[in-house]
Parts: C-alpha cells; sequence; structure tokens
C-alpha cells in the first residue's frame, strides 16, 4: 500500500474518532460504561460471526469463478480478495479503490489480468444485481418509515436505487444488445472531447470499450454456464443477509428485544444504500447519522443508541479495514496452472 493511502487510511480513522467523540458529547460516560458492561457478548458474538460470514461468502464467491480458469487458485487467496476490497474500498470516494486493488492482487498470485479483470466485473454485476433485488423488497417494507421519518433521507435512497439500477440496465444491455449500447455509449462521451485534450478523450474512449469488450466476451461464458450464475447468485443473496441482519444481534446484545426483525433488516438495506452515495470514504458521517436517526425509535435510551451505533460501525467498516491490512502483509500464492 503507497504512503498516499496509509496518510488516507489515518484520516480516515481520525475521522471516525472525531465523529465517536461528537456523537459522545451529550453522553454520560458513566451510563455509557454501564451499558457496555451489560452488552450481551453472546448476541454480539453472532454479529460478529455475521460479518465474517459476510466476507468469507464473498471469497466462496471468488473461488467458484476462479475454479475453471485456475484450478489451483487457493482458498486462502479467494478469502484474502474481499478483505483487500474491504480496505480500499473503505479509504476511497464512493468506494472506488476496492476493484483496482482486488485486480492487482490477483495479477500478484499469477492470474492473467485480463481473466483477473472479467472474473471481478462479473462478481460486480451479481453483487449489484442482488442488492438491486434486496433494495425493492426492502423498499416496500421500510421505506414509508424512512419518509415519515427524515424526507430528505427518503431522497436520497431513491435516488441511490436509481443509480444502481441504471447500472444493472446498462450491463444487460451490453449482455443483449452488445453493438447497440457500444455505439451509444460512444455518442454518449463524445460531448467529454469538448472539455479534455484529444489524446486524453481517446485514451477514455479506448479504455472503455476494452471494458464494454471485455465484459461482453465474459457475458458470453456466464450465458453458457447458468448453473454457476445461480451458485453465485445463492451465495451472494446469503453474504447480503448476514450482513443486513448484524444491527438486530447488536441490538439484542444491548437489551433491545420485541423488535420487529423484517424492519430492521429492511432499514440496514436502506442505510447501505445511503452510505454508498457519500462522497466520503466510507460515508463517513452519513452512515453514523443514517443509523442513529433510523433506529431511534427502536431504542428508548440514547446513549444505548449511540453504544449501538459504535459497535455497528465498528463491525462493519472498520473490523473490515483492519482485516485488509492484515490480508495485505500475507502473501499470495501464484497459481502455476491455467485451463
Amino acid at each position: 500500500m503507497s504512503r498516499r493511502n496509509w496518510g488516507v487510511l489515518a484520516m480516515m480513522l481520525l475521522i471516525g474518532v472525531g465523529i465517536f467523540v461528537y456523537a459522545l458529547r451529550d453522553i454520560n460516560l458513566h451510563v455509557l460504561i454501564q451499558e457496555f458492561n451489560t452488552i450481551n457478548w453472546g448476541w454480539m458474538l453472532i454479529a460478529v460471526i455475521c460479518i465474517c460470514l459476510y466476507l468469507g461468502l464473498e471469497g466462496v464467491v471468488v473461488k467458484i469463478f476462479m475454479k475453471d480458469r485456475y484450478p489451483d487458485f487457493t482458498w486462502k487467496d479467494s478469502f484474502r480478495l474481499p478483505l483487500i476490497e474491504q480496505l480500499f474500498n473503505g479509504i476511497t470516494p464512493f468506494s472506488t479503490g476496492g476493484q483496482p486493488a482486488q485486480l492487482v492482487a490477483m495479477i500478484q498470485s499469477g492470474v492473467d489480468g485480463g481473466i483477473a479483470s472479467s472474473v471481478l466485473l462479473m462478481k460486480f454485476v451479481v453483487f449489484q444485481a442482488m442488492i438491486v433485488v434486496n433494495f425493492l423488497i426492502s423498499l416496500l417494507i421500510g421505506f414509508h418509515y424512512i419518509e415519515e421519518k427524515l424526507h430528505a433521507l427518503a431522497l436520497l435512497v431513491v435516488f441511490g436505487f436509481t443509480i444502481h439500477l441504471a447500472v444493472i440496465i446498462g450491463l444487460l444491455m451490453v449482455m443483449y444488445w452488445y453493438h447497440f449500447t457500444k455505439k451509444a455509449t460512444n455518442l454518449l462521451i463524445k460531448p467529454l472531447a469538448l472539455f479534455m485534450k484529444a489524446k486524453r478523450y481517446e485514451r477514455i474512449k479506448i479504455l472503455l470499450n476494452e471494458k464494454i469488450d471485455s465484459f461482453y466476451q465474459e457475458s458470453l461464458k456466464m450465458k453458457r454456464e447458468y448453473g454457476k450464475l445461480a451458485r453465485v447468485c445463492v451465495v451472494t443473496i446469503a453474504q447480503l443477509f448476514f450482513y443486513y441482519i448484524i444491527p438486530y444481534f447488536i441490538l439484542l446484545a444491548l437489551g433491545v428485544h420485541h423488535i420487529n426483525f423484517i424492519m430492521v433488516v429492511s432499514l440496514h438495506v436502506l442505510i447501505f444504500m445511503v452510505i454508498s452515495l457519500f462522497p466520503i470514504p466510507g460515508g463517513a458521517g452519513g452512515a453514523e447519522y443514517s443509523f442513529s436517526v433510523l433506529f431511534a425509535s427502536f431504542v428508548n435510551s440514547n446513549t444505548k443508541l449511540i453504544l449501538a451505533m459504535l459497535l455497528w460501525r465498528l463491525l462493519t467498516y472498520y473490523f473490515g479495514m483492519f482485516a485488509g491490512i492484515i490480508a495485505l502483509i500475507v502473501k499470495p500464492n501464484r497459481v502455476q496452472h491455467r485451463k
């Protein structure tokens, strides 16, 4: 990891500390310690297991995609990729750093760059598709609650859903209307030539066309491998499910009972959407605010609510980043054979 990335990581940790301190400004520390001492660690352990399963199942997805391309791509390297993704997603705006970091990690393992790019792209497509499915269900269940609580947040959710849906539609168009989509894309980016040098515009155009070609070629393989695609979809749904249920077990750990499981999960799905729209790495500030506002009705103590938010943030954001630092230290195994 470069010096610049280490600097961003340090900055995000400082921002996190600042947000935590700000959240605790009106909290009696003695009461906070009392609440912490009453935590049911059995429920907290389940929450920790859930985040581990979330990360681990993404490793299973990597292994499924790589099995017929590089049979000796190890489970260790499959589990290493999601952790690296978490780290670089956590220190880049809009989580844009995860894909390039995974690509570098796969190339370090001896995987061909083109194959690595295609695998990561297909993984991204399935992940986005499953997110959209989950959002649709959650919008039906929890959107009215958000609209009542905070109208502006509801608008963000709708905007975020529109972006995710547009991405999926664009990718499906590449899969099924390749030539039309390629021509349309080249037409849409033409105005960029007015605002940048010709050489840079051509470089962007070539790169974009290469990405479209790469995805189309990979999609042709995937159309012939419905069984594999179905397995990946099932694993990804399970992966997201374990992530979405984390707040439920955190609330149980803090003694908050008689809560609606479906509503809590639905609200967490929508928070996940809101976080993706904040330009600050990790959605810092927006994530904490969304959690505090949406789960306030479930918790009758402000101290308990803030503690729940801190525990949730530590698990869903910082846990993955620190695990990613460890993954960077682990030396990858080099693949030897390719099918």
